[in-house]
Order: structure tokens, then sequence, then C-alpha cells
């Protein structure tokens, strides 16, 4: 709710109105009878309409598509509550359907309410890759009862794949095999590139659903509101233009389910998580028909979970759902020696990939990868081989055939520990400029490393990809 007094200092409104020129999210305001006061241009952007065409009418004339029930600003005006998080689906009076995100806000002045203010975020495009998706992962499940083999192409690893002689690693294959008998929730811990979704991928292969569809969803990837709709399915009466579609619930019906990067997902939707998981029955967004639940669910998290609930981002009731049997896969500095036999697994990979007839390591090598601290893990080792194995002349790697970084004991998968001394950083700036100024220099470093790839910088900074998208065009807006 957005409260103000009518004896405001002078500066205030046009405190205000500089605001919302430099905001970088559409902007909507109506006054309480839905005719628009204000609409910026990023919100002209958003819906493909003028400003001038839109400002001094009523919405439902904008929006003809819409109604007094599905527009989410006269929804705040009837109501005089807030809508933080609602997606809208309309066609402006050019013909052009739209998808959005809104937090919608009531106006109250006086305890009076005087109008509504809308920030919406553009999400056309994703929706609609969302729901072919969702039309595809349909499509293999009607095709198993054809005959057809199902989502062996997606869970194609079993723990034969999975190398690692140290104790550590005997105990987790010993432990995840004896879950995979089971159908209860299994939640896996690891950093970035430990190959926690290879171990769902074999449980699932070693577990009496194997046959039936196995579904991995990063939750990081998708904005809360898709997400739902993804897991949980929509009917037509969820939101204009929506179709009667099943989540990924149903679609994995007595297979398996595996949700990564779960911290990802906002509280609010954790909650709808936890009702679904107690009650063994899924209802899709706007509907009132339960569907029986009969799916083996795998959570997947890069920190440890107790960390994740203390910073706010999981929530303890749903933690303590989906942690029945929780499996750590130990980061690579902790099983050093199977880092040879790793190697040499990889080695006989990109031998058939690249057609080549490499023996192996040389011992140069081999001291460097014992010692090596591997900050991105498995998935770091595979990256250098791959690389030398590319372009290498001889059968011995060689560490003249290595990235330079690992060859002078860094790793372009995390910073230098001494790239932002703090003594120089910090000088007599407060610690929250010095802070900002760490970051951005971080932030540029991962970029420049990945070449631009945002999803490889995310795992280069083990954020979530999305947190880094948003940091980008923060970063962005203050350059312009």
């Amino acid at each position: 709710m957005i409260l103000a007094r009518t004896d405001s200092a002078p500066w205030l409104r046009q405190a205000l109105l500089t605001l919302l020129l430099a905001i970088d999210e559409g902007v909507h305001i109506v006054d309480a009878t839905g005719v628009t006061v204000y609409y910026n241009a990023q919100a002209g952007e958003l819906d493909g309409l003028e400003p001038e065409s839109v400002i001094g009418r009523h919405i439902l004339d904008v929006y003809p598509s819409l109604t007094w029930e599905s527009s989410t600003l006269l929804k705040v005006c009837r109501a005089k509550r807030p809508l933080l998080s609602e997606q809208q689906t309309f066609t402006n009076f050019k013909g052009q359907r739209v998808t959005t995100v809104n937090m919608t806000l009531p106006i109250i002045v006086d305890h009076r309410l005087v109008g509504a203010v809308e920030i919406s975020k553009n999400i056309t495009a994703v929706r609609e890759l969302s729901e072919q998706l969702l039309d595809l992962q349909k499509l293999s499940t009607d095709s198993q009862a054809e005959g057809a083999p199902l989502y062996k192409a997606v869970a194609r690893y079993t723990f034969a794949d999975i190398y690692g002689q140290t104790q550590k690693m005997v105990e987790l294959k010993s432990l995840a095999q004896r879950a995979a008998t089971t159908n209860s929730p299994v939640l896996i811990v690891g950093e970035t590139g430990t190959g926690k979704k290879m171990l769902a991928q074999a449980i699932h292969n070693a577990s009496r659903r194997r046959q039936r569809p196995f579904i991995a969803q990063n939750c990081a990837t998708v904005p809360d509101p898709l997400l739902e709709a993804m897991l949980f399915g929509t009917t037509r009466a969820s939101f204009p233009s929506a179709e009667n579609r099943p989540g990924l619930f149903e679609v994995a019906y007595q297979g398996t389910l595996c949700l990564d990067a779960l911290g990802a997902m906002s509280i609010e939707l954790q909650g709808k998580l936890l009702c679904l998981l107690q009650a063994g029955c899924v209802r899709r967004v706007g509907d009132s028909k339960e569907r029986p639940l009969d799916v083996r669910l795998i959570t997947i998290l890069s920190e440890d979970p107790s960390s994740a609930v203390r910073r706010g981002a999981l929530r303890a009731d749903l933690l303590a759902r989906l942690n029945v049997v929780t499996l750590r896969v130990p980061p690579l500095r902790e099983r050093r020696d199977d880092c040879v036999l790793l190697a040499n697994h990889f080695v006989n990979h990109y031998n058939r990939v690249y057609a080549r007839r490499v023996i192996g390591l040389s011992e140069d090598v081999i001291r460097l990868f014992t010692a090596h601290t591997w900050p991105g893990n498995v998935r770091e080792l595979r990256h250098a081989l791959e690389g030398a194995m590319s372009t290498m002349d001889g059968d011995v790697i060689e560490s003249a055939h290595l990235p330079y970084d690992l060859r002078e004991g860094r790793s372009h998968f995390a910073p230098a520990a001494h790239a932002f001394p703090i003594e120089s950083a910090a000088g007599s700036r407060s610690l929250h400029d010095t802070l900002a100024d760490v970051e951005t220099r971080l932030i540029e470093q991962a970029m420049q490393q990945a070449r631009g790839n945002v999803t490889l910088a995310a795992e280069i900074l083990r954020i979530p990809r999305q947190t880094l998208q948003y940091k980008l065009r923060h970063a962005r807006s203050l350059q312009t």
C-alpha cells in the first residue's frame, strides 16, 4: 500500500516524477475509476503502445480483452489490497497478445483510495517457450503409451558413469543406490560442477520408476509465476489465453521430478509446493479438481541447507519435508585421489570424440592436478582436458597444453583470492561503496572469463543466473 499526505512538501511531487522517469520497469498508474493518469515509456515498450494513446483513457478501452475481474489494476482498486506477483495476459487494442508479471499497489491518501500503481515485466516470450516445453513434454508422455522409449536421452547417466574410488565417493554411491530402491524424497547438496544432476539421473535409472518420465527443471531459469504454472499446470480459467495444460508434476506421473536450484524459488511458491506434498495431490492453477500425485521428488541445492534457511532462501518446514534422504556430493578438493581416475576417463572420452590417441598425462600434469583446489570441481577438470585435447599435438598431455590459469595455480571458475586486497580497496570509502566496487569488478572479471556468456559467468561467481542478469541490468542503468 502506498500512503501519502495531502500537505506533503512541494518537492515530493518532483522527486516522484524523477523516480518514475528513471525506473527501468513499466509503470502504469490509474485513478480510482480505472482511468490512466501516468504511463511511462517503458510500459509502452512492454505493451506495444504509445503513452499518448493510453493516458486519459480507461483500462478496458485500451485493453479490450481485460475485464474488471481479470485486470490487476482494477482488482486492486476494488479490493484495496496489493497484488505482489500476478501474471496477466491480455490483447491490446492493436491486437497484440502480451503477458506480464505485475506488482500492483493501491494508493491511499487520507485513508481514501485514489488510485493504483502497477510495475510490470514483460514475460511474453518466456511464457510462450514454457508452454511449448509443456506441450513437448506432454507429447513425449503420450508417446509412452504407444510403446516409445521415454526420456532416455535426458536420464542417460547411471551409477556406472559416476567415477570415484575415494571413501567419500564409495559411501555416497552406496547410500544413493540404497535410496534409489525407495520412493522417499532425496535432497542432493553440493558445489557447482560436482555432478549433482548426474547423480539424480543415476538414482532414477536405478529405481523402479526408470521406465517412466524423468523431468528436470532449473528453478532459477524461469520467473516465479511461470514456474508455478509449469509445475502445477493451468486451466482456461487461470488467466486470459491460458489453456488446459498439465504441469510437470502431472507430466512426471509415476516417474521422477528433479528440481534444481531450489533456493531460487520464492518463499511463497515454496509454501505452495509444501502444501502439494502434504496433500499428496496436485491442483492446476485456477482449477478446483485435485489430481493424484505419484512422483519421486529429487531436489538440488548448491549451498548448505541450513545456511539457505538462515538467509531466508529456503523454508525450514519444506526442508524438513524434502531431506528425508540427504546426499552430499563432495567437492573435488576433498577427493583429490580421484583426479587421475577422472582425468583418464575424460581422456578416453575425448579420444573417441576427436579421434585421437592420447595415452595419458605427464608427471607434471598429475602433480598439478592433485595439488589444484578445483573450485569448478569435476566440470573444471573436464573443461581443462577438453581444451587440451582439442588443440594439442602428441600423445601425452603436458602442462603446456593446459589453460594458463590452471598452470599458474589459479582457476577461471573463481576469481583469484588476491585480486581485491582489502587495504587498497577500502581506504576512506564507506563499507557499502567498497563492497559495491568489489562486486562490480568481480562481475566484470567473470564476464570477461566467460566471454560474455551469462550462464557460465554465473557459474564462475556461484550465483543464480537470474541474480547476475539483474545485476548486469542495474549496472547498465547506472551507466546511462
